[in-house]
């Protein structure tokens, strides 16, 4: 079982592209609500990811899915996996 490599499943999220003016990079907006601790009420928390966008196809307003991946650079770690609607 220590030889055998357990593949772990990679995590993917959703979010909207923000900025798209670095070369085959993107920043995506991703939102998720969570219950404060305390208040018990929804809070709404955002975090912006680095993600690779080798054909610099993302464009700001797209909503699209990202992937884990392994580190690109320092910044990124998730790769573009599909483009879910184009922005108006």
């Amino acid at each position: 079982m220590s030889e055998a490599k357990i593949e772990r499943r990679k995590k993917i999220l959703q979010g909207i592209v923000v900025s798209n003016k670095m070369d085959k990079t993107a920043v995506v907006s991703v939102r998720r609500q969570v219950q404060h601790p305390l208040y018990k009420r929804t809070v709404v928390k955002l975090k912006k990811y680095k993600i690779h966008d080798s054909n610099n196809e993302c464009n700001v307003g797209d909503n699209v899915r990202l992937i884990e991946c392994r580190p690109i650079s320092r910044h990124k770690r998730w790769n573009l996996l599909e483009i879910v609607k184009k922005a108006i």
